[in-house]
């Protein structure tokens, strides 16, 4: 009895550790994608590393997901490892110096820089496809 209430602390004790180390993992995913932001805007930053980064951005801070949260394993697909990635692809284009002066920016940052040009985008893309959806749906039944 004794022994399964120490296995039972000892489990819990190491899915809090667990659950610690992933909030650590998103906070410091988060001041990236703020750096990332930051960065964009620096004209020493070269106009492709722009592009990519002004995609990055765009998607890190959208409220809607390419893929909706809700689809089993998919939905989170993008947040554990699509964006990761890319964010750390983007990191290796921006010279050191400007990545520093980002970093220092973002670790000021308080609040989230609203993107609605990118909430629309992604809007649009979702109501196409649906569209899409819709007239193949349509079009089967004819």
């Amino acid at each position: 009895m004794a022994d399964n209430k120490i296995n039972t602390k000892v489990e819990a004790g190491v899915k809090t550790k667990t659950v610690e180390r992933w909030r650590q993992h998103a906070k410091k995913l988060k001041r990236e994608v703020y750096a990332l932001y930051f960065a964009y805007r620096d004209p020493r930053v070269p106009w492709f590393a722009k592009v990519f980064i002004a995609c990055i951005v765009a998607y890190a801070f959208s409220p809607v997901d390419l893929i909706p949260d809700f689809i089993p394993v998919l939905g989170y697909l993008d947040d554990l490892v699509i964006i990761p990635l890319a964010v750390t692809l983007a990191l290796k284009m921006i010279p050191q110096y400007v990545l520093d002066q980002s970093r220092e920016k973002a670790d000021a940052l308080q609040g989230k820089p609203k993107n609605w040009i990118a909430a629309v985008v992604f809007i649009a893309i979702w109501i196409a496809l649906a569209l899409i959806a819709i007239k193949c749906l349509v079009n089967m039944s004819s």
